[in-house]
């Protein structure tokens, strides 16, 4: 049963550490640490132990005793057959009422070892109870553990249907890669990430507070026209495991990344790769780096001019987006970072990626890009036959070179 007014938390947290310890302890250390736990706990610990374990109170009390007491082991431990016996004995029936109860809300194959079920062990519990069973919800845990079944989250992995070449194109972006950083020539990922709407909005996690005292958000996410939107256009080096994000206000178009590789380049990138004569840049088939993006080649062939770098891009095939590095290597721990943070301004935004790290070194640089990015810009055949850029000759349209000077277009490897 719950005890009136029990904090959940601290009750699920007692019964996880219950489920998983149980079978390694012996009944003279399950004991003791069933009094131990009631001990820290304080003033009514003992109840809130008993609730969280299905363990008689008396049992808590006497480990309570000798917790306190600081008796040395006993060494005896019960015969065997002695104790408590199982659920399943005393209440014949409970396990099949509860498989029952499972398979209307069951997921996955049944002839498969490993199961899960959509309602919680609470759940379960109260409707054993009305079947006339008693039940803890630790009792029902350790139960569909016992049945194969267990706690599962969605995984995102149906990618749609795959292009035929989807694994080739891996193939040749790896080679690319590995071409590049042989010759320590930047190899860079790049990639918009979700655009945030600012203002006293809720933002998906948790973060420490007083107890109490959480961060009150509006209750419904219209946008604020005055503080608009922020737009992160980011830069992942491979090689160094570097961050670079322009936080833009206006829109995401091809000339506001590009304008992010040039922030990048010349601010971090040539310090980096003081020799470099080439930059190879993995991107996803879609959005303002999209490959049919005329605009996006426009500007990049003017950034080639500009620094001298012959840029090759490799678009990973549609529907493969995940894999493009920047999303795990960067934009995921920029997510953990501000997670529950309400993002009320650029100025947030600017401050919490830029004071994103991990263990393994990651640092990111994150800056405003105040300009304005006109949307619909047309770019005519003229102007785009008139770009420097060798198609390779492994599907040229999701792999090509833009030259820093004019040349004719010219198949490549």
């Amino acid at each position: 049963m719950t005890v009136p007014g029990l904090d959940e938390a601290t009750e699920d947290r007692i019964a996880v550490k219950w489920h998983v310890l149980y079978a390694h302890l012996d009944e003279d250390q399950r004991r003791l640490w069933l009094g131990l736990e009631a001990r820290e706990l304080g003033e009514g610990g003992v109840r809130i132990v008993c609730a969280a374990t299905g363990a008689a109170e008396s049992t808590i009390r006497r480990g309570l005793v000798e917790v306190e007491s600081g008796a040395a082991p006993t060494g005896r431990v019960r015969r065997a057959g002695g104790g408590r016996k199982p659920v399943t004995e005393t209440q014949p029936g409970i396990l099949d009422r509860l498989n029952a109860l499972v398979s209307p809300g069951e997921r996955g194959d049944p002839e498969r070892l490993l199961r899960w079920c959509t309602d919680s062990t609470r759940d379960l519990a109260r409707k054993l109870h009305d079947h006339g069973y008693e039940i803890s919800h630790t009792k029902v845990a350790e139960l569909l553990a016992a049945e194969g079944y267990s706690l599962q989250a969605n995984v995102k992995t149906l990618e749609g249907a795959s292009h035929p070449d989807r694994d080739g194109q891996f193939r040749h972006i790896d080679e690319q890669a590995r071409s590049f950083m042989a010759t320590g020539d930047p190899v860079i990922s790049v990639d918009t990430k979700k655009k945030e709407n600012l203002g006293q909005y809720k933002n998906a996690g948790t973060a420490w507070r007083a107890e109490g005292a959480p961060t009150k958000v509006k209750t419904h996410d219209f946008p604020d026209k005055k503080l608009g939107k922020a737009i992160p256009y980011g830069i992942y080096d491979l090689a160094n495991n570097n961050g670079w994000v322009s936080v833009g206000s206006d829109a995401d178009t091809a000339a506001f990344a590009v304008n992010t590789l040039r922030s990048w380049w010349n601010t971090a990138g040539r310090s980096a790769y003081p020799d470099a004569a080439r930059l190879m840049i993995t991107a996803d088939c879609g959005g303002s780096n999209g490959n049919r993006v005329r605009l996006w080649k426009t500007e990049l062939a003017a950034l080639a001019a500009e620094t001298g770098l012959a840029i090759t891009v490799c678009h990973f095939p549609p529907g493969t987006s995940k894999w493009n590095k920047i999303e795990h290597r960067l934009f995921s721990h920029i997510t953990m970072n501000w997670k529950g943070c309400p993002l009320t301004s650029h100025e947030v935004v600017l401050d919490l990626i830029g004071t994103t790290t991990t263990t393994t070194g990651l640092t990111i640089h994150a800056e405003a890009d105040t300009n304005q990015y006109p949307k619909g810009l047309k770019i005519s055949d003229a102007e785009l036959d008139a770009i420097p850029l060798r198609r390779h000759e492994w599907h040229g349209e999701w792999n090509y070179t833009v030259l820093p000077v004019r040349h004719a277009p010219d198949p490549i490897n």
